[in-house]
């Protein structure tokens, strides 16, 4: 090989080592551009609707409860109860007490009507023999009056002795008579009195019954409506065992033992800082994200406000705020009272807004600004804010579908520079 030609070959090698490094270099540092905007968290800019919401956090109640309390009747002792945080229907048994004695009672007080109902026919039967036998006496001493009358009639015709003595005659039997007819009076005055007695004892005896029978049923009370059965708490052995009423447990006549909360009443009862409440209106829609249902997202009302502001003393420091009420439109049945969770207010609606997570939010030159992700770099965008959620905020001058960071993007070139 001449001279020439290993010159032009070592050139020819030398240009493509050259051209090779160039291109290694190329690509480390277009690599190196390219690696924050792949590792960095991307969020898309949404465009839609943007409600402006309250947040707030509380439990549900119910609106409305039915209350379970002790019949008016003495001695009651627990014999059975439905069990706690079991569905119920309307109708159906969930406490029973104790009735033996009630039935012992009743038994006695039975017999006792049945003694006396015997003594009231007793009565009534003595008065219609009494009545019958006095008839007939009374009819005798009538006909004895009506017979001294016509031997009495024949005085003229009789000698003087013979006529006074039917006229004696007549006389007797007429004094005989009144008396039978005050006989018969008495008779019917006592055989009133006696049966009138034996009336009141048999009656008496009768609502002795009938009260037993009242007390009895009422051994059994029902629910007054569908729901769950919350039991009260038996405080009567102090405060330190303190537990909710069992079997076997003695209460007292109108004791409250339960409460059956109205399920189509569910509400959310939340605390609204001072600083919101005049944000908020009767009548926002609400919705309701309960703690241990995280897939529910329930649609609710604002029902009421509470008027005044209530001294919070469970937190330290103190804090004051006020209580919101949102009907539930639709609860759904697995909901029970003193769950927790949160509720978004709605406040304003803004139509077609773009929003971003708050998170793309930074500040550079005082102002508002966000990272744009363009052909594998980041260029700085500045926003501006329209509202604001803790999630969520609505800005312009940021297109629909833009990727921006959700972490600062100098702070992460320096780490890179470093």
């Amino acid at each position: 090989m001449s001279a020439r030609a290993r010159r032009i070959r070592f050139w020819a090698v030398t240009c493509l080592l050259a051209a090779s490094l160039a291109a290694t270099g190329a690509g480390i540092y277009r690599m190196r551009q390219a690696g924050p905007a792949s590792e960095l968290p991307l969020a898309p800019a949404r465009k839609g609707e943007f409600l402006v919401m309250i947040r707030c956090r509380g439990n549900l109640m119910a609106g409305r409860s039915a209350e379970i309390n002790t019949p008016i009747v003495p001695n009651l002792r627990i014999s059975w109860m439905a069990p706690a945080g079991v569905m119920v229907k309307a109708g159906d048994p969930i406490i029973r007490f104790d009735s033996s004695s009630a039935q012992q009672t009743l038994a006695q007080k039975e017999a006792q009507l049945r003694q006396n109902q015997a003594s009231l026919d007793q009565a009534v039967a003595q008065a219609r023999i009494n009545a019958e036998q006095d008839a007939s006496d009374l009819a005798q001493a009538k006909y004895k009056v009506e017979t001294a009358r016509m031997e009495a009639s024949k005085a003229d015709i009789l000698s003087k002795i013979d006529g006074d003595e039917k006229k004696i005659d007549l006389s007797v039997a007429e004094q005989a008579l009144k008396v039978e007819e005050a006989t018969v009076g008495l008779h019917a005055a006592s055989d009133k009195s006696k049966i009138a007695s034996a009336t009141r004892l048999r009656d008496q005896a009768q609502a002795d019954v009938d009260i037993t029978k009242r007390r009895i049923a009422q051994m059994e009370i029902r629910a007054p409506i569908a729901g769950v059965p919350n039991h009260a708490s038996n405080y009567t052995q102090g405060w330190n065992n303190v537990r909710p009423f069992k079997v076997g447990d003695n209460v007292f006549a109108g004791m409250n033992l339960a409460e059956i909360p109205d399920a189509n009443t569910l509400e959310m009862d939340v605390k609204v800082e001072e600083t919101d409440r005049g944000r908020i209106a009767i009548g926002n829609d609400v919705r309701v994200h309960i703690d241990s249902l995280p897939e529910l997202d329930l649609a609710a009302r604002l029902d009421r406000i509470s008027p005044l502001a209530e001294l919070t003393t469970n937190e330290w420091p103190p804090t004051r705020a006020f209580h919101a009420y949102a009907r539930l439109l639709r609860p759904d049945p697995r909901l029970t009272p003193g769950m927790n969770g949160g509720m978004d207010i709605i406040v304003r609606r803004l139509p077609n807004a773009v929003s971003i997570p708050s998170k793309a939010i930074f500040t550079r030159n005082g102002k508002p600004a966000v990272y744009v992700a363009r052909g594998g770099s980041f260029a700085t965008v500045e926003v501006a804010i329209q509202a604001r959620n803790p999630d969520e905020v609505a800005v312009t001058g940021l297109r629909d579908g833009a990727m921006v960071a959700l972490a600062d993007v100098t702070r992460t070139e320096s780490k890179e520079t470093r």
